[in-house]
């Protein structure tokens, strides 16, 4: 298979085929899904593990702090060492990771086996945007975009359903445990093709990794995400400033000298990346906190199962992948402004769902079909929008910071909204902290569409 250099382009750019870009969603797919399907076994491996609060707090946590904390630095070693060969050393680690959690004989393996699954996908998942970045061009990069936005939203809408329909189908009497062992085959066989099907790219240089820069920014991302996943005060995130400003500093300080900083300067020229990643960032503060909200109010506050509640999702699902199939073809002719109308039919089907919140089940389904919508108008045509002005020598360090943005954006959407609903729950029944909830998500969904407006015309 031959070799993608940057910033130089090889004719097997433009050759590249749809296999690679399966094999690749594949490993995207796996890895969000496992972030979300875990919510509902957790009842399950309390009994089965004899998992403690803390313990199973930890089952949720450890692949996100994992996955927050390692992706730039995995981004900055697929620059370095090859992006096909480190998205298939992530997947490998992941699909192994995934045995240990299906096999764990206590909550102390279950928790290391999690861990393991996060810095597993910080390998893989910045890998998988620098890749289609490089290999693909035009319209066939739109479309691959495209695609990549379908399995990502796919994959964090349906977590609940698949793992509810895994645990009520109990194969093979495995329960939960199937949740995980699921990975290992679909893990493998996507190994097995991608050497086959995924061109090699990586950026030529004679530097190594920046072991400063990767110590500093991974002790300041622990430092911001610990105290939201672990429930702590907010406040202790400021122990994450002194580090990432020496982590600035260091980087700015390696570029000027002709060095190969782990972030370069660089990568944040182009006005269409910089105000994108905040746009991605703001976007997410709604995402996982609504589907935190969402489970729980169906499921405590409406007393349904986690399957039943999980059906609830299709609609949310259809919706998004309605919209994400067309954002290809609406971007050509709206460009940034796509983004902001998505935020805005967001913010409308939140209302709708806050308005129905005392109401029978099924009133619920009109909103969330209308979430659902906005939710692919965004995340679809988001990646392409925001990385069309980065160079190709910058790829994967430019996904890992995108990523990053993303999985900061989810902790601290947890931990706000999270915040407002469980206050509510102190003075209130569980339909008022709903729509509480729906309200302030609103308010930030409207202002995602009012910083798209900072976003360049033409990505520039």
């Amino acid at each position: 298979m031959s070799t993608v250099t940057a910033p130089a382009v090889t004719p097997s750019r433009a050759e590249t085929g749809w296999g690679a870009l399966l094999v690749l969603l594949t490993g995207t797919f796996v890895t969000l899904l496992d972030f979300f399907i875990v919510n509902v076994a957790i009842p399950s491996i309390q009994v089965d593990l004899r998992a403690g609060p803390s313990a199973v707090q930890w089952v949720v946590a450890g692949f996100g702090l994992a996955l927050a904390a390692g992706l730039i630095t995995g981004g900055r070693l697929g620059d370095l060492y090859g992006r096909r060969r480190l998205y298939a050393s992530g997947l490998g680690l992941f699909t192994l990771a995934s045995a240990a959690c299906g096999l764990a004989p206590s909550a102390a393996v279950l928790v290391g086996g999690r861990v393991l699954q996060g810095a597993a996908a910080a390998l893989l998942m910045p890998q998988v945007l620098a890749i289609i970045n490089t290999v693909y061009t035009g319209a066939r990069r739109v479309r691959a975009f495209s695609a990549y936005g379908v399995a990502v939203g796919l994959g964090a809408v349906f977590g609940q359903l698949v793992g509810g329909l895994l645990i009520r189908a109990d194969l093979a009497g495995l329960g939960w445990r199937s949740i995980f062992l699921i990975n290992v085959p679909v893990g493998l066989a996507a190994m097995a093709v991608s050497r086959r099907l995924v061109p090699e790219s990586r950026l030529v240089t004679g530097a190594g990794l920046d072991l400063v820069g990767t110590v500093l920014v991974t002790i300041g991302l622990i430092a911001i995400v610990y105290p939201l996943v672990a429930a702590e005060p907010v406040g202790w995130c400021l122990a994450a400033l002194p580090p990432l400003a020496a982590f600035t500093w260091h980087q700015r300080r390696l570029a000027g000298r002709g060095g190969a900083p782990l972030v370069h300067p660089h990568l944040f020229a182009a006005r269409s990346y910089t105000v994108g990643v905040l746009v991605s960032l703001a976007f997410q503060l709604t995402m996982a906190s609504f589907f935190l909200v969402l489970a729980v109010y169906l499921q405590d506050g409406r007393g349904l199962s986690a399957l039943a509640s999980g059906l609830l999702f299709v609609p949310l699902g259809l919706g998004y992948l309605v919209t994400s199939v067309l954002s290809g073809r609406i971007a050509a002719r709206l460009g940034r402004q796509t983004l902001a109308v998505g935020a805005l039919v967001v913010a409308g089907g939140y209302g709708l769902i806050a308005l129905a919140a005392q109401e029978p089940t099924g009133w619920l389904v009109p909103g969330l079909t209308v979430a659902g919508a906005g939710m692919g108008f965004v995340v679809a045509p988001l990646p392409s929008i925001v990385l069309a002005g980065v160079a190709a020598r910058h790829a994967a360090a430019a996904s890992g910071v995108l990523s990053t943005a993303q999985q900061a954006g989810n902790a601290v959407g947890v931990a706000l909204i999270g915040s407002v609903f469980y206050h509510a729950l102190d003075t209130g029944p569980f339909p008022h902290a709903f729509a509480l909830s729906l309200g302030v998500l609103v308010v930030l969904s409207v202002a995602v569409a009012v910083l798209v407006q900072w976003l360049p015309r033409r990505g520039a």
